[in-house]
């Protein structure tokens, strides 16, 4: 894995950096394409019985969970920024579609779900072109570690009645929790053979790895393998004769061209539920790409990741495919089993289309206790611990949003833990980007300007200030708090005040306001204020609101890229104001 994460950490650039998977061609080598083709093999293992699971889920036939399996796995792929992101069915976004979905007539809900697929990867897309998807950048890894681990818990739960054989009690819309109390103690006893089969599978997973690992084969398929072995076990004993449940016969169909309809009122109804279920897609596969991004060291371009999602979703509406986004399972096997590219996407659908059209009669044999084994092994090494300690360890509030996030994962949504993590973030970061520091400067008997220390004296006539950082609405208290300060120190006998901007960034139209406010009471005490370090952009919007006329642009001093700073050329101008009388 070190190798495909120097091999492709760089995202591309050009035009290529629309079509990262064309890209990675360029340094394509036989082994990328074996270990690619290994993954992509073992994910579609997957692939089919999750797809069709999913599919019943968002309450339509298995069959157009498959086509979402192909279409949307292996349009997202071309485009995916991450190299190991496995689009396709989610658990949450076809739970999402059956909720948003509930009050169609059953003959009308296939084409409510491919119109609600269109609108949600137009959405994705608007998002993409007004670049909103950089705002991510804004969302603490932490609720990257929160939510696998609490998503990491969500599926082993989910699992525990394919494990033990039991029957699934509940429908979709039920409280998780309760589905799987309620499985667990209504769904019949423990099948003996059923969890021997997933013991076993988690047995051989573990120990296929170690050898793995061992021996340093990075390209050996131990997760098929173990399919593979399961399944022969399973068809060669009769074992699902014996009660064990299997994937079940799987139908040989291909998606086609169809054009998603509906009138303008069914689009008005849809419209909320598009909106909330393009931004939980986005969320699910932004937080899943960083996940990985954070073992293989990959650059993610986030506006790139939500141009792959909607594009992969806006497609699929057309052949007959289930809204999807980033998959947290098989993404997690697909990465554990060796992929180094985003051809392993492309692989995975290729082979759930053969599966489809060729092995179906083979392929039904693979025991469901095999791939909840799996699943549980995938979900325990997708959990980055020493990561979850470190985090715990830096501060309380890292503590409080993995333990939010995760927290909200299991006993709430997967949707609603995200968007706490997110809103804990920004209640984070809000603060932080508002911050703003003030300074004070002395001249030396040298003439020389430094930082006030604890024993300096600075001059009555001339008090020389710096402000540091952003110059915006959310910094407005904090601006203002500043402003009084400066106000406050001013004496009698003071007659210049000088004000460094130098490291001030980004002022907006409040920002500006203040500051003329501030420049108009201090005029009104008889006191001259220089502006020094000021910039190009902050001289445009200083400049813009009357700032620069207020002040005289004499006394207005522009960043210099000589040795002779603007301050000094500001300290020069106050002497001579103060020589003048």
């Amino acid at each position: 894995m070190a190798l495909a994460a120097d091999a492709h950490r760089l995202p591309p650039t050009g035009w290529l950096r629309f079509f990262p998977a064309v890209d990675a061609l360029r340094r394509y080598s036989f082994i990328d394409a074996r270990a690619d083709f290994v993954a992509g093999l073992t994910v579609a293992t997957v692939a089919v019985p999750q797809a069709m699971a999913y599919a019943m889920a968002a309450g339509v036939e298995p069959v157009y969970g498959l086509f979402s399996a192909i279409v949307v796995t292996a349009v997202g792929a071309i485009f995916d920024s991450s190299s190991q992101l496995i689009n396709g069915p989610t658990n949450a976004t076809s739970i999402a579609v059956l909720s948003a979905t509930a009050a169609v007539a059953p003959d009308e809900k296939l084409a409510a779900v491919l119109l609600l697929g269109a609108m949600i990867g137009a959405v994705q897309l608007a998002i993409t072109l007004l670049r909103l998807g950089d705002l991510t950048r804004y969302v603490s890894h932490s609720v990257v570690v929160g939510f696998t681990a609490g998503a990491g818990t969500l599926l082993v739960l989910d699992q525990l009645k394919n494990l033990l054989g039991q029957k699934a009690i509940g429908s979709a819309d039920d409280y998780f929790l309760l589905r799987v109390y309620h499985s667990l103690t209504e769904g019949g006893a423990v099948h003996g053979p059923t969890l021997a089969i997933g013991l076993t599978s988690v047995t051989l997973a573990l120990a296929l790895r170690w050898v793995k690992d061992r021996m340093r084969w990075p390209l050996f398929p131990d997760l098929l393998l173990v399919v593979v072995v399961m399944a022969a076990a399973t068809a060669w004993l009769g074992l699902d004769q014996a009660g064990v449940k299997v994937v079940g016969a799987i139908p040989a169909a291909l998606p086609h061209f169809v054009t998603p309809k509906g009138t303008i009122a069914e689009m008005q109804a849809l419209a909320p539920s598009a909106f909330a279920i393009a931004l939980l897609g986005l969320l699910e596969a932004l937080a899943m790409a960083k996940g990985i991004a954070a073992k293989t060291g990959q650059r993610l371009d986030l506006n790139q990741q939500c141009l792959s999602e909607g594009i992969a979703n806006f497609t699929g509406s057309f052949f007959q495919a289930i809204p999807g986004s980033g998959s947290l399972t098989r993404s997690a096997i697909n990465q554990q089993a060796g992929a180094r590219t985003q051809w392993s996407g492309v692989w995975s659908a290729a082979a759930v289309t053969l599966i489809m059209l060729l092995f179906a009669p083979y392929a039904r044999f693979i025991p469901r206790s095999a791939l909840a084994g799996l699943l549980m092994v995938a979900a325990f090494r997708m959990v980055d611990w020493a990561t979850i300690r470190t985090s715990i360890r830096a501060t309380r509030f890292d503590a409080i949003i993995i333990g939010a996030t995760a927290f909200a994962a299991v006993f709430v949504t997967v949707e609603f833990c995200i968007l706490i993590g997110v809103v804990l973030s920004f209640m984070l970061a809000v603060p932080r980007a508002g911050r703003m520091l003030l300074s004070e400067f002395v001249v030396s008997s040298e003439g020389q300007v430094h930082e006030r220390l604890g024993d300096d004296q600075p001059e009555p006539e001339l008090l020389i200030f710096g402000l540091e950082g952003e110059m915006f609405f959310g910094a407005g208290p904090a601006l203002e708090s500043h402003l009084d300060t400066m106000e406050d120190r001013l004496l009698p006998s003071t007659r210049v005040l000088i004000l460094r901007v130098k490291r001030a960034r980004n002022p907006d139209a409040v920002g500006a306001a203040l500051l003329d406010e501030f420049v108009r009471r201090v005029h009104k005490r008889g006191v001259h204020v220089l502006l020094c370090g000021v910039r190009d952009d902050l001289f445009a919007v200083f400049d813009a609101t009357g700032l620069v006329t207020l002040l005289h642009p004499d006394h207005v001093f522009r960043e210099q890229p000589v040795r002779k700073t603007s301050t000094a050329l500001a300290v020069a101008h106050a002497r001579e104001l103060l020589a003048a009388g």
